[in-house]
């Protein structure tokens, strides 16, 4: 097991420039990787370091097969033209002139990041929180591209490729059973697929700049002075800005947890909230507008729970072969691909 001790902190600290003669840390995140594979020396563990003097500082430790160290570099140093630039965001420290560096810690090795601590951590997504935040993201958008930044790793929301969100594909592995319950309603299900993929197909052809890719609660924070800011670059990759933008404000607008009194009809209201602030910093284009009800029509057809890990989900259905449970679905993903949803302005 990887284990972290209170030397090994304190050479780290020593390294990246932070004085440290007493402090204490404790554990905020650890994957187990151990649990599935004991011979595992897969390493992702988040500490936070208290100093005596008041400041506090987090330090990640990674080994993961996807986030070799030129991309935790590159991901650490996009973070920090953002922070340079005046966006809101823990300040990265630099040992031997690097952000990410190697180590070898209780026989594991892994690669480290030191950044300041961030107060205020947002637990849940409000109409001005969601609001203050895409604003936020127009701001790191502009500076992604006027700086010309980029970090040649994927992200978990590209709609033109495997993504997190939803899945043609997850949908269409299943097209023999499918076809057994209605050929023709399959047919026209995949006809109006291509037809809205076509209208999203141009962006995908626009340059890309690094984005931060993962823009949830859990990631935000609010400052002393309300103002919103972001940390964890961890799936930080290059895509088309537009497609960020939108993807991210579907995903705050449906996974995250919300005050009380917007349970159950928050979708609209985050919604509507993510694109006016968005649009305050970058104003969606005309075509962007018209293609967002392609874009949202396709992620709500196939999104991902209802295809496959909702209780009541299409593959539940074809796995305990649900006749009518099937067909109602391909009837409902077919009533999705038809619904239009105006760009709300």
């Amino acid at each position: 097991m990887f284990i972290v001790t209170e030397r090994d902190i304190h050479k780290i600290l020593e390294d990246y420039g932070i004085k440290n003669k007493d402090f204490k840390y404790s554990e905020l995140q650890r994957y187990h990787y151990e649990e599935t594979d004991p011979e595992s020396k897969q390493v992702r563990v988040i500490i936070r370091v208290d100093i005596a003097d008041g400041e506090s500082f987090v330090i990640r430790f990674k080994n993961e097969l996807d986030a070799p160290l030129e991309i935790i570099e590159a991901q650490s140093r996009f973070a920090a033209v953002l922070y340079h630039h005046g966006i809101e965001t823990p300040f990265a420290f630099k040992a031997d002139g690097s952000y990410a560096n190697p180590y070898c810690i209780s026989g594991y090795e892994v690669i480290v990041t030191v950044e300041t601590f961030a107060e205020g951590e947002i637990k849940t997504v409000d109409a001005e929180t969601a609001e203050k935040t895409w604003q936020l993201l127009g701001k790191m958008h502009n500076t992604a591209e006027q700086n010309d930044c980029h970090v040649k790793s994927s992200v978990l929301i590209d709609p033109l490729d495997i993504n997190d969100l939803f899945s043609f594909t997850d949908f269409n592995k299943h097209k023999e059973k499918l076809i057994s319950i209605d050929q023709d309603l399959f047919n026209t299900i995949v006809k109006e697929y291509e037809h809205l993929l076509k209208q999203l197909e141009p962006f995908g052809n626009e340059p890309r700049y690094a984005v931060q890719g993962d823009i949830s609660d859990c990631n935000l924070y609010r400052t002393k002075d309300d103002r919103i800011g972001i940390f964890d670059f961890n799936r930080c990759g290059d895509n088309s800005l537009y497609f960020d933008a939108l993807m991210q404000a579907i995903f705050e607008a449906r996974l995250m947890d919300y005050p009380h009194e917007l349970s159950s009809h928050q979708e609209h209201i985050i919604l509507s909230a993510f694109l006016k602030g968005y649009q305050k910093e970058r104003p969606f284009t005309n075509k962007q507008k018209e293609a967002f009800s392609s874009l949202y029509a396709l992620v709500s057809a196939f999104w991902l729970a209802d295809i496959r890990w909702n209780e009541n989900s299409l593959e539940n259905c074809i796995a305990s072969n649900d006749s009518e449970g099937i067909h109602q679905w391909m009837k409902e993903i077919y009533k999705r691909e038809l619904f239009v949803l105006p760009f709300q302005e």
